[in-house]
């Protein structure tokens, strides 16, 4: 048997990575493995389901609160259940020391985790799990989509009354607490120097 992985599926904004998940469920499942969904509960949108784009939903099998040991939480899940693969949506919201749990869990237990999630935030930063994900996983897959422009969409825009911004709380869940439009880098660049241009202005 092939040694356990620790994978991370990356992407802006509406590239499809829930949409992916859900469709990596199926097919493990389908091929007999033992598969469970996790996600941090920070991710309100849907509560306990994956939510895709297309209005797809999947039950999360576990929430991931911000103390949770990711770790302890899967060897406890073992002593009942069998399992293969785990899938973590919006992975970008779990802790450093959290990736790192799940890293003992490919390399202790034996267990494959796929993570899916943003590479950055709304100011083009790294999220804390996703930074660690960067350091430690083995396979990294980017998961793209063509910005207007033709270049691949990379920056999550923020957007409030219409206008983009480009300050404040790092996590913000889209659809409930903002809205975001996905962009190249240098759209996004280029929507950023206008905006804070006219707010210079004064217009």
């Amino acid at each position: 048997m092939l040694p356990a992985y620790l994978k991370f599926c990356f992407g802006a904004m509406g590239c499809g990575k829930t949409r992916k998940l859900q469709g990596d469920y199926f097919s493990k499942i389908e091929d007999n493995f033992e598969t469970i969904i996790m996600k941090p509960v920070i991710d309100k949108k849907a509560d306990d389901k994956t939510l895709a784009r297309d209005g797809k939903e999947l039950r999360v099998d576990l929430l991931i609160e911000p103390d949770t040991n990711v770790y302890l939480l899967i060897a406890n899940y073992l002593i009942e259940h069998n399992l293969d693969f785990i899938l973590i949506d919006e992975a970008q919201f779990l802790s450093k020391r959290q990736i790192e749990e799940l890293s003992d869990v490919v390399d202790i237990l034996g267990i494959n985790v796929i993570c899916y999630g943003l590479r950055t935030d709304f100011r083009g930063e790294l999220f804390e799990g996703s930074k660690r994900l960067f350091e430690m996983a083995d396979p990294i897959e980017a998961i793209t989509r063509q910005c207007s422009c033709g270049n691949n969409k990379t920056y999550n825009m923020r957007i409030a009354n219409g206008v983009p911004i480009f300050s404040g709380e790092q996590i913000a869940i889209d659809g409930i607490d903002a809205t975001y439009q996905s962009l190249c880098r240098k759209c996004y660049k280029n929507a950023k120097k206008k905006t804070l241009s006219r707010n210079t202005n004064g217009k």
